[in-house]
């Protein structure tokens, strides 16, 4: 080899460096292998573009957000409790039920989880455990009246009308503009 080949060896492997080097920079981290993990979605977050895709009518993107979410942070009375309603709302009871059940062990104080599971129950004709619940619900909050109206619509249900008419007269007495519970117990007068 001769003393201007050498060189000109030498020059072309500097310059071919120095473009190796150039194009590394221009792609930036991620092509030389150092590819960052993409944090995990916050349930929260999740939590809070569920309730978007809800509002906007959209039950199975909802779905499908909680989903994760409860992926993510299971065990979330929030998050069992919305996806339950979704499930009830697509007519898929008995998974709501299942998810409202794993919500009040979690936390048994909630009376809306309480009234939510009553009402499915209700539906479903078991009448005992729909009792049960409303009758939780009322432990723990006795000044709604929408668990009054239920548990009075399904006394009406059990045939138990005076019991009816008592919890449609407390439903009155809390919400006196209570258009429905007036409309019920005067059906029952």
């Amino acid at each position: 080899m001769t003393l201007f080949q050498i060189v000109m060896f030498v020059a072309t492997a500097f310059f071919a460096f120095k473009i190796y080097e150039h194009v590394q920079q221009m792609e930036g981290p991620e092509a030389k292998g150092d590819r960052r993990r993409e944090p995990a979605p916050d349930p929260d977050a999740l939590v809070d573009a569920a309730d978007v895709a809800y509002e906007a009518g959209d039950l199975g993107r909802a779905k499908a957000l909680l989903a994760e979410a409860d992926v993510l942070s299971p065990d979330t009375p929030e998050i069992l409790n919305k996806l339950a309603y979704i499930l009830a709302q697509e007519g898929d009871d008995a998974r709501a039920v299942e998810h409202y059940e794993h919500s009040l062990q979690i936390d048994g104080g909630d009376d809306l989880a309480h009234n939510a599971l009553a009402s499915l129950y209700r539906k479903q004709g078991a009448f005992e455990k729909a009792r049960e619940h409303y009758e939780a619900a009322l432990a723990i909050d006795d000044a709604y009246e929408v668990t009054y109206f239920n548990y009075a619509n399904l006394l009406v249900d059990m045939d138990e009308k005076e019991a009816a008419k008592a919890m449609y007269d407390r439903a009155l007495e809390l919400k006196p503009d209570f258009m429905q519970a007036k409309f019920e117990r005067e059906k029952l007068s």
